[in-house]
Order: C-alpha cells, then sequence, then structure tokens
C-alpha cells in the first residue's frame, strides 16, 4: 500500500483543526460561567460601594432619587437610564475611569478601596442586571 506523506499532514491538521474548535467552544462556555460569576460577586461590591448613592429608589431623608441617580438624571434628561442597574453600555474602562477620577460631587476611589478586580466585577453585575431589566 503506498502512503501520501501530504495526505497524512493535511489530515493530521484537520485533525488539530478539530480539536482548536473544540477547545475554543470550552473556552466560550467557561467565559460565560466566569461572567456568571464575576456578576455575582460583582453585585454585593455594587450594593456597598455603589448604590448608596447611585442605586435605584428613593433617598432615606426623602428625595425620590439618590444622588448620583439624580445627577444623571439631571445630565442624560431621558436619553440614557439614570440607573447604573439599568445601563447595558458601561465598560470597565469606563467604571474604572471615574471610579479612579471621580466626577462632580463624586470622589475618586484609590484601589486599595476598590480594586481593578472589584470594578471588573461590578461591570459584570451592571450588564448582567441591565440585560435582565431590558424590556
Amino acid at each position: 500500500m503506498r502512503r501520501f506523506p501530504g495526505y497524512a499532514l493535511a489530515g493530521g491538521m484537520v485533525s488539530v483543526g478539530v480539536a482548536l474548535i473544540a477547545l475554543n467552544g470550552v473556552a466560550a462556555a467557561s467565559r460565560q460561567t466566569d461572567a456568571v460569576g464575576l456578576a455575582a460577586t460583582g453585585q454585593p461590591i455594587f450594593q456597598r460601594q455603589c448604590a448608596p448613592c447611585h442605586g435605584q429608589g428613593p433617598g432615606d431623608d426623602g428625595p425620590p432619587t439618590l444622588p448620583g441617580t439624580a445627577a444623571l438624571q439631571r445630565k442624560y434628561q431621558g436619553e440614557l437610564p439614570a440607573a447604573l442597574e439599568k445601563r447595558s453600555d458601561l465598560t470597565a474602562e469606563t467604571i474604572r475611569f471615574f471610579v479612579r477620577n471621580g466626577s462632580g460631587a463624586m470622589p475618586s476611589f484609590r484601589k486599595a478601596e476598590l480594586s481593578d478586580a472589584d470594578i471588573d466585577a461590578i461591570a459584570a453585575y451592571l450588564h448582567k442586571s441591565a440585560l435582565a431589566k431590558s424590556p
């Protein structure tokens, strides 16, 4: 029986290609699982660090919205949701910029107060929350 080295090599390359496609599928599923876990981690961080100013609902001292949410309502005038939990456009990089630099009355936060990993988790939570609240 005659062997064709090029054919064997091509067959091996097909096998490698199939294996890479399978691994890519596993990696994508793993990233989805990681995103769900990251969002679950981000929720209590958001509730503790962000919601006192940027949460939904009235303030304890009588105003109909919390100060950060009220400021964003004035700024966006209905063009974007003021409540951060309804915003699907906030990337970790955007959140990191405002957290590290502050904005208006919002103070900046050092990495010792909110780590980059915390901000990534908050971004994942906000994204998941916005998708769950979209019509």
